[in-house]
């Protein structure tokens, strides 16, 4: 186990995000309240520089590389079991399940059970109940909560979540650490944005010695219900954490394939400090806890990243009870979509080459953001893109554990994906439009095993080019050299995704494409690939159908999750009834005052007492 150095591995230390400075800070002058009450909002000093998450490097020898195998070693020699949790209570369900290694399935990591409707609906009371007294946490107070969560999941609980992350969910030793990396970023990042927000005031105009505006954040009224994925961690964090910085409880539904590393989060921000309730987290069957939380009226927003299919059936549950909400519920959707590279004439094939492997294939093809669409010029393709292109993919070595560092991507996450992915290798042996060349096995008798799949596509309305496959599967699609506005008009207009890449050294071609691929996907890149996006640097969401693009990482996503209320707080009362425009004296505006008072007292005189008139 971990005998080698991981093939590919760099230093590639993450680099040093700008200041972030209050959009407001030095424009306006402050006022001092002549209130007595403590101060409704917080401001914060924003003098600290932020990072991203360095990445370790895992050397043989290594402090983290010894500190990493122990780990593993820890979750493999113990079955752990994750326990429904509502309110800093256990529950435990009457039917038990098994989180197993997707390429070992007869070795379980961990054992939980699946809420009932009865404990989901107690969840929600408990969540509905927290969030009124987490709400009034200040702002300060649960910043310090956060950047403690961040010490510890980058530092006692960072091996324990790599481990669960590696063997339960199939991931490489870098693709791991990436994962983790994220989510102490998230966790860091966050609060800096939520700085940023706290110190925006109002303008006030020339009104600074008759009033005072402001603005505080507050929660949603109700709960937030958190779907995570399987196929990343820190993601599956921040879905339910985000939300909680900005005073709102959550009820966390992990996903079954993921629920050991998300267990071991959830029990790494209870040890920061977040309250019992504000968090609560409740495996369960998909359908039932769907069904249970769009049917309660106190219902908020839901936050959820999948597929654009799922997040089609939430919106109609929503709107089928929206008459029932007490709210109008915030959905936020993060669905991957059919993301692609696009090759120009002008690019260098090497990295378009190098890019496009990574994209397609690590982590088996299951990212939101994998790349599953190639299109190449013909110019380029013969004899410069298909012959490295076929020879590294057919080079890869996947048939072994995640946790050996000569496997650049290991088994699907499941038996249910497994079986998708088969149904898709029939169809494309089977389609006259389709034509593999390379790949196209898989095997599921010790782990749910795909060989990466690179296809030839001869008719963009196959679906292969439409649809968000989710696997090691790559289409490529050669097109004319002549036909290139065509292809890109096509390809904007079939491809909606989390990401699009463009490679060209052609500055005309890459303007060309901004303006082509403005619409249908969220994050565009330039010579480089669809993946490996950074909390802060390149802040994602979809396009299109495939999500909501609420832009995770951003001071944006975290302005979903507050109801924010304006305080105006007079110091100078007015009395006058009338405007100076209507040219009345003092005195005429007394008389019609002191008429208007005795009209009043008249009219009040005809009631008797018993109010009739």
């Amino acid at each position: 186990m971990m005998s080698k150095v991981a093939h590919g591995i760099v230093s590639n230390m993450r680099s040093v995000l700008p200041r972030l400075e209050a959009s407001v800070k030095g424009g306006l002058v402050p006022v001092r309240s002549t209130s007595k009450r403590p101060e409704l909002s917080e401001h914060f000093t924003l003098d600290e520089m932020v990072a991203n998450e360095k990445l370790l490097q895992y050397d043989e020898g290594s402090k983290e590389r010894t500190e990493l195998e122990t780990a593993l070693l820890g979750v493999l020699n113990r079955v752990e079991h994750v326990p429904i949790v509502i309110n800093g209570q256990e529950f435990q369900a009457k039917e038990d399940f098994q989180q197993v290694l997707p390429y070992d399935i007869q070795q379980p990591i961990a054992h939980y059970g699946h809420a009932h409707r009865v404990l989901i609906q107690m969840a929600i009371d408990k969540s509905v109940e927290a969030q009124v007294k987490w709400d009034k946490v200040r702002l300060s107070d649960r910043i310090d909560i956060w950047e403690r969560a961040a010490m510890l999941i980058a530092g006692r609980y960072r091996y324990n979540i790599i481990a669960a992350t590696m063997l339960g969910q199939g991931k490489t030793l870098r693709q791991a650490e990436m994962d983790v990396a994220e989510l102490v970023d998230f966790m860091r990042i966050n609060p800096v944005f939520l700085r940023e927000l706290a110190n925006y005031e109002p303008i006030r105009g020339d009104t600074q010695q008759k009033c005072r505006n402001s603005m505080r954040l507050r929660g949603l009224s109700g709960f937030v219900a958190a779907i995570s994925p399987f196929n990343f961690t820190g993601i599956a964090a921040n879905l339910a954490y985000t939300p909680a910085l900005m005073g709102n409880s959550v009820l966390w539904k992990p996903s079954d394939s993921a629920i050991l590393s998300n267990y071991f989060v959830f029990k790494a921000l209870r040890e920061a400090g977040v309250p019992d309730g504000v968090v609560n987290f409740v495996p369960a069957e998909e359908t039932t806890f769907a069904s249970v939380v769009t049917q309660h009226p106190k219902l908020a927003g839901i936050n959820f990243t999948g597929t654009s299919t799922v997040l089609k059936v939430l919106w109609q549950l929503v709107a089928q009870n929206i008459n029932f909400y007490q709210n109008y519920p915030r959905l936020v959707g993060e669905g991957g979509g059919k993301n692609f590279h696009f090759v120009h004439s002008s690019a260098e094939p090497e990295t378009a080459v190098a890019c496009t492997i990574r994209a397609a294939f690590e982590y088996a093809g299951q990212k939101c953001s994998s790349c599953s669409m190639l299109y190449v010029p013909e110019s380029l393709w013969k004899n410069h893109i298909r012959e490295p292109l076929l020879g590294i993919t057919a080079s890869l070595v996947v048939r072994q554990d995640a946790t050996y560092c000569d496997s650049f991507c290991s088994a699907v996450i499941n038996r249910r994906a497994y079986d998708r992915i088969y149904m898709w290798l029939r169809y494309i042996d089977q389609s006259p439009s389709c034509q593999v060349l390379v790949g196209g096995s898989c095997d599921k008798q010790r782990g749910y095993y795909v060989d990466p799949t690179v296809v030839l596509v001869k008719d963009l309305d196959n679906i292969i080019c439409r649809e968000e496959l989710l696997a090691p599967i790559l289409g490529v699609y050669v097109y004319p050299d002549h036909k290139l506005k065509e292809t890109m008009d096509k390809v904007a207009q079939i491809n909606h995704g989390l990401t699009g890449s463009v490679f060209a050294q052609d500055q005309n071609f890459i303007e060309e494409a901004y303006d082509a691929f403005r619409v249908n996907v969220g994050n565009l890149n330039v010579n480089d690939k669809s993946t490996g996006l950074m909390v802060g640097q390149q802040p994602f969401g979809a396009g299109h159908m495939t999500g909501t693009s609420d832009k995770l990482g951003t001071p944006h996503s975290l302005l979903r999750w507050t109801s924010p209320q304006v305080i105006k707080e007079s110091y100078k009362t007015h009395r006058n009834i009338f405007y100076p425009y209507m040219q009345m004296n003092d005195q005429e505006q007394e008389f019609a005052q002191s008429d208007m008072v005795s009209q009043d007292e008249s009219s009040f005189g005809q009631f008797n007492s018993d109010g009739r008139q």
